[in-house]
């Protein structure tokens, strides 16, 4: 039976976890030369079947467009995305993916998968199985609640 000692425990054993991932994955993206939010802005910019715009992006991550400016200006400046004019209006700007940038997210892609592996070697393929099911219940059935 949980008690609240238990659920207690179990919120900060998972918060210890999150908090080594992000320390794993800021080591794995030093040598990469980006940031976390930046990676997070590329695999996004990935996602879309044609360049967003800068508002899409925005809505997308949650965050407000300036900081997508910030973004975009730092990816720009290392060649991963370009700014590009809509075909169809002029002032609207969408963000491409460079060649440059492709490169980076396959780095990134193994980067995070080699950043998995150093936490989740303790377990056995049954209890990543296991764990993996846990934490999709978890995601999927707790909506986020807005304040």
């Amino acid at each position: 039976m949980n008690t609240p000692d238990s659920d207690g425990l179990l919120a900060e054993q998972l918060l210890r976890l999150t908090r080594r991932l992000h320390r794993v994955q800021k080591r794995q993206l030093e040598p990469i030369g980006i940031t976390p939010a930046q990676a997070r802005l590329l695999r996004t910019v990935s996602s879309y079947d044609k360049p967003p715009r800068m508002a899409d992006l925005a809505q997308r991550l949650e965050v407000v467009p300036r900081a997508v400016t910030s973004l975009v200006d730092g990816l720009e400046a290392s060649g991963s995305v370009r700014r590009a004019p809509d075909p169809t209006n002029r002032r609207v700007v969408r963000i491409e993916l460079t060649d440059t940038g492709r490169a980076t997210l396959r780095a990134l892609r193994v980067a995070r998968r080699s950043a998995a592996e150093d936490v989740l070697a303790p377990l056995t393929a049954e209890q990543r199985e296991v764990l993996g099911g846990l934490l999709s219940t978890l995601v999927d059935g707790c909506p986020e609640r807005h304040h």
